[in-house]
């Protein structure tokens, strides 16, 4: 726990934060003492008010809507963009937070990766400064709330070349038509960025399609067996029509999409060891409490095995990201850094977790001990911002010099 409230009553500031499980190394011991003490405050955040009813919210597929205030209130939506008050942040600081939520909960680490990343990375990049100024202070303070609509519903690695939404300039206007999937926060988004193809140019561009925008319908996507409690949409434009006001002035092809993706990418590296790291943290807890054969099982060489397992994927992979958000920092970061990341990372993360259920057999299917859910949540993760595949050929292409994509 930490020595000041999450809600930023005063006190003395906290500088000093308790060991994470799984942590060996105290790599959170990089962090200065401002970054110290917000991660404090997110901590306190998500285990007082995230973490019990995680579970729940799961189980029913519902969302807290409740909590989106709370997460205002903790001011780190905004800290990445100029056009928001506070110092601009290290990316370890970006990476850490990322890594806390999702050890807490995946579903609530993916709705603000999709808003603070996705949504407000794309206006931020590809927005005139008139349109960062417009948006981006309110969404900083979450008072409006962004989703980003990229996928389709007849392609998802193929977006590059296969998206088929298109724009067509009318006047003063834009008039959008096609389908999106898996859109995060779609059903209720204040705001979604939306990436289309004009049909003058053939050229990628950015949109912001505003809530009940006449033209748009979004319908919720039920029986997931992941992310339950995460919102994701399918969304119709059929003559919706846009002002060009909300066209982002400074996206014209699909290199400013890639941009955004390159650095979201990474965050999805941070969530897969926040889930790695929960796991473990789960399953040696476990260890030491259940008993079989009179004695803790945590004293039986194979579960101490797969524990040490859990810890080493855990470990490998959060010294990747933190080296990655230092490559971040002194702009030697290319594609290939987060894609390595993100495909290693979560194929980890998918070993980890299924070994954290081994461990707790039977225990380790229903929600009541937690673990399920991080089992079924990972395979999300795996798949969306690129699959293990794609990244690889990313990073392939990068060593090799060759092309292997079809």
């Amino acid at each position: 726990m930490t020595q000041q409230h999450w809600n930023g009553t005063q006190g003395e500031a906290m500088t000093e934060l308790d060991p994470i499980a799984g942590d060996l190394y105290a790599m959170q011991d990089l962090l200065t003492a401002e970054e110290r003490e917000i991660i404090g405050r997110v901590r306190d955040f998500l285990d007082a008010e995230v973490a019990p009813i995680a579970n729940d919210c799961w189980a029913r597929a519902e969302f807290p809507y409740h909590l989106i205030m709370g997460y205002g209130d903790l001011q780190i939506a905004g800290l990445p963009y100029d056009e928001c008050p506070g110092e601009r942040p290290r990316s370890l600081l970006s990476g850490f937070l990322a890594m806390e939520m999702a050890r807490v909960d995946p579903s609530m680490a993916t709705f603000y990766g999709v808003h603070a990343g996705l949504s407000m990375g794309s206006i931020a990049h590809c927005g005139s400064k008139e349109q960062r100024l417009r948006w981006l202070p309110g969404m900083g303070r979450m008072e409006t709330i962004g989703a980003f609509a990229l996928t389709e519903p007849g392609g998802g690695s193929d977006v590059a070349h296969g998206l088929r939404t298109t724009a067509r300039r009318d006047g003063d206007e834009w008039v959008l038509n096609g389908a999106k999937r898996w859109i995060g926060n779609g059903t209720f988004a204040d705001l979604t960025v939306v990436w289309a193809r004009d049909v003058a140019d053939d050229h990628v561009k950015g949109f912001v399609v505003e809530k009940a925008t006449s033209g748009c319908t979004a319908t919720k996507i039920e029986n997931k067996i992941a992310l339950r409690t995460v919102q994701n949409a399918d969304l119709v434009f059929e003559d919706c029509r846009v002002p060009d006001a909300n066209r982002l002035k400074n996206a014209e092809g699909f290199r400013d999409t890639a941009h955004i993706l390159r650095r979201t990418r990474s965050g999805v590296a941070w969530q897969a060891v926040g889930v790695m790291l929960a796991a473990y943290g789960i399953a040696r807890d476990y260890a030491v409490e259940r008993h079989q054969f009179g004695r803790p099982i945590g004293r039986f060489q194979l579960v101490q095995d797969l524990l040490v397992k859990m810890l080493g994927n855990a470990t490998a992979c959060l010294g990747m990201v933190v080296r990655l958000a230092q490559l971040q920092d002194a702009g030697l970061y290319r594609d290939e850094h987060s894609a390595l990341a993100k495909a290693y990372c979560t194929a980890r993360m998918r070993e980890t977790v299924g070994w954290a259920r081994e461990l707790m057999a039977g225990n380790g299917i229903v929600l009541d001990y937690d673990i399920g859910r991080f089992v079924a949540d990972a395979e999300a993760l795996y798949s969306y911002e690129g699959t293990r595949e794609i990244n690889t050929l990313i990073v392939g292409r990068a060593v090799t010099g060759l092309s292997a994509f079809v």
